[in-house]
């Protein structure tokens, strides 16, 4: 079975959780224990450990993850009533690719059944392991990525921490309909590399974007499958990351206002949180993103790709050559746009024809400007 590649949560760790008070979020949750599995069909969150790091030179200590659940589980938890459990570990493989195989077995089960996995890891090229548990769902994949750098590499490099994502876009079969970077610090990107964003019609904001305005974000997450946060994205003297210092980045309210962002979102169906140093300060900073990112999971709203677009406000903008229908729920307020199907039926977005956008890119379309993320989606759908 898939989930035979976990191993149970530390000694450690169950001993801590047995001496907290039953209030506590640690309290709460349902544990893989030498003794019992949890059963999957009755949860809808699942953490998992991903004790791997091979492919990332600036991660010095080995992955701990004990300091992290010991502060996540002392939290208290909010009015919620998802099931949450911790499954355990994933071991370091004899090889790399036998951890991403590992990965890619458990999340892929864990999607199937609709339970969300929180991964902890360890260095960032697991994302490549996330995004290829989507290769038996036969769907597109739209990934976001809150992070400093773009993780570009050579076509003939080895897939690492800092160059995963070139993996992601060459390799067979690519289901990578859409990738958006958020929190990018310019003089860490070639102009090459940021042109190639462009070039492949993908998304970008600089960090300087999204902490101006952080809402900017929000309608990215709703259009996201998989997120994936590097703890780099974050400023040293928030996160505690002493090892690789960072002195600019998204500070601890923005990440974890991210977090909460990616959690509300009905579409994200996977969360990873890496880059991990495995230090005491960064631990306090993880627990507090997982539990923003349940808080959100909480208040999702369950509206598209899941409801009725009958249950929605419709808007029709006229432009010079070309005609942008608006929905806005009536339930949430939030907006979406329309993206057209191709006349020649090879639409991509089969199972998404709504793309989330923001009041103000409706704002913008009725000054008869076209929003750039519904101009980005209609080229790539036409590719």
């Amino acid at each position: 079975m898939e989930f035979d590649f976990l191993e149970p949560v530390s000694e450690g760790v169950l001993k801590f959780i047995s001496s907290l008070s039953s209030q506590e979020l640690g309290s709460k949750i349902v544990l893989h224990t030498q003794d019992q599995f949890p059963e999957i069909s009755k949860i809808n969150i699942a953490i998992v450990g991903v004790l791997e790091d091979r492919r990332n030179i600036d991660i010095v200590n080995e992955v701990n993850l004990t300091a992290v659940r010991k502060k996540l589980y002392s939290m208290f938890p909010g009015n919620w009533d998802a099931s949450i459990a911790d499954l355990g570990d994933i071991l370091a493989g004899e090889s790399v690719d036998d951890t991403y195989f590992a990965l890619k077995k458990v999340t892929s089960a864990l999607i199937k059944n609709k339970v969300i996995p929180i991964v902890l890891g360890g260095s960032q090229d697991l994302t490549y392991a996330l995004y290829r548990a989507y290769d038996d769902l036969e769907q597109m994949v739209n990934m976001v990525s809150v992070d400093n750098r773009f993780d570009f590499g050579k076509e003939d490099e080895t897939v690492s921490s800092n160059s995963y994502l070139t993996k992601i876009i060459i390799d067979e079969p690519n289901n990578l309909f859409n990738y958006c970077n958020i929190g990018y610090q310019t003089y860490y990107n070639s102009q090459e590399e940021i042109d190639l964003i462009e070039k492949l019609f993908f998304d970008a904001y600089r960090l300087g974007e999204i902490s101006n305005n952080i809402s900017l974000a929000e309608p990215v997450f709703r259009d996201a499958d998989l997120v994936s946060i590097d703890l780099n994205s974050v400023k040293s003297s928030d996160s505690g990351n002493t090892v690789s210092f960072e002195p600019n980045g998204f500070n601890g309210k923005e990440i974890c206002s991210l977090a909460r962002y990616a959690g509300i979102s009905d579409k994200v169906s996977s969360f990873g949180i890496f880059n991990h140093n495995s230090t005491v300060h960064e631990s306090a900073m993880i627990a507090q993103i997982i539990w923003y990112f349940v808080e959100g999971y909480h208040y999702r709203s369950k509206e598209y790709p899941f409801g009725s677009r009958t249950n929605y406000l419709k808007y029709i903008v006229p432009l010079e050559n070309e005609e942008l229908i608006f929905y806005k729920s009536d339930k949430t307020d939030r907006w979406w746009i329309e993206i057209p199907s191709l006349s020649n039926g090879h639409n991509k977005l089969k199972r998404n024809t709504l793309l989330p956008c923001s009041y103000d890119e409706y704002l913008c379309a009725c000054n008869q400007e076209l929003p750039e993320r519904w101009w980005k989606a209609q080229r790539k759908n036409a590719l």
